[in-house]
């Protein structure tokens, strides 16, 4: 066999290979997917939600890579995450798990929770009822009340409350260590966060990248074998969303 048809014959696995690296440098250095499998970030975020992380927007540590198979301490290119950011991360206590909550509390800061209000080092931060209506968990029909909560800089996002009463609506005062992070989901009665022993703070290292926009959503209606009802669980309003 001549070289040029030797060529011709390794060309389709070259291109296989070209483009498994391209995309595998794209996951780890620009953008990884992401989807929503549970109701902790409601109303942000809903499941059945996909969306793109940025990896570059708070540099890079171990967990940037697929399977964290290039191990090394810290971060590196890093810059900290602002208060309010949504953030994929993996938990402190569970690194095979990847968890997505809101930025609430820097290194440095006391946080607590007062009667289901927010207190950022010892002041309420300001939430403005937005909504009211009702959800079930397919037994209980509840109410919920939905505010629009503005961090002490100035950002702002919606956040939902079923009562100001429950076991998470009042907490002890927990300082950020140096380093570390206070993680909380909009939903604030249905959120495993910083508030639970089995999360707690969230080291910088944990951190794989901020939520940057949906680019897929549906409402959990359809399988995957019922092609038929796809056009009717897609949520077209969802899409190209930025996330706030």
């Amino acid at each position: 066999m001549s070289t040029k048809k030797k060529d011709k014959s390794f060309e389709p696995f070259r291109t296989i290979i070209i483009a498994g690296a391209l995309a595998l440098c794209f996951r780890t250095l620009l953008f990884e997917p992401f989807n929503i499998p549970s109701g902790s970030m409601i109303p942000t975020l809903k499941v059945g939600d996909y969306l793109f992380v940025s990896k570059f927007s708070y540099g890079y540590s171990r967990y940037s890579l697929p399977l964290g198979l290039v191990p090394f301490d810290g971060r590196i290119f890093g810059d900290e995450p602002d208060r309010g950011d949504v953030v994929v991360f993996r938990q402190p206590k569970n690194e095979s798990v990847a968890f997505i909550k809101r930025v609430v509390g820097l290194p440095g800061d006391e946080i607590s929770v007062r009667g289901g209000i927010l207190h950022i080092n010892n002041k309420a931060v300001r939430r403005q009822h937005a909504d009211i209506g009702t959800a079930t968990d397919g037994v209980r029909v509840m109410k919920y009340d939905d505010y629009v909560e503005t961090m002490p800089e100035g950002s702002m996002h919606h956040i939902r409350e079923m009562t100001d009463g429950g076991m998470l609506d009042n907490t002890r005062t927990y300082v950020v260590p140096a380093g570390h992070f206070f993680m909380m989901g909009d939903n604030r009665d249905n959120s495993n966060d910083s508030r639970t022993p089995s999360v707690g703070m969230v080291p910088f290292e944990n951190l794989i990248g901020k939520a940057q926009f949906l680019f897929f959503s549906h409402n959990g209606t359809s399988r995957w074998w019922q092609v038929w009802k796809w056009p009717f669980a897609i949520r077209y309003g969802r899409i190209g969303d930025g996330i706030t």
